[in-house]
């Protein structure tokens, strides 16, 4: 099985950036040399501010998507380390044992 991994990395206007690799250095390098998402090209000065591993694809995936739907302040919170990837992780993990799609909802407080 090979290991994904979430990261965030921030740009030099405070934007956060999301997404998925096998392989954060890499990728962040990738990034730093243009040669990454296009929403970071031409940027400035990029900082890898966060990055956990997930596990399988398929997680990594549902991660990501959620964490780009939350607000800037709930992004600033989890790069905080206030807990909110556990718990979106723990929930995304549980939807997926039980086979249901209560996946899509944040859980309560954040």
């Amino acid at each position: 099985m090979t290991l994904w991994f979430l990261y965030l990395i921030r740009t030099a206007d405070n934007m956060l950036y999301t997404g998925i690799t096998t392989d954060v250095a890499r990728r962040f390098t990738q990034h730093q040399n243009g040669k990454g998402a296009k929403a970071l090209r031409g940027k400035g000065a990029l900082a890898l501010v966060f990055s956990a591993q997930v596990g399988e694809r398929s997680l990594a995936l549902r991660l990501e998507y959620r964490i780009k739907q939350l607000t800037k302040r709930q992004k600033e919170r989890l790069v905080a380390g206030d807990g909110t990837f556990e718990a979106l992780r723990e929930s995304l993990q549980a939807a997926a044992v039980k086979g249901d799609r209560s996946d899509r909802c944040i859980p309560p407080g954040h």
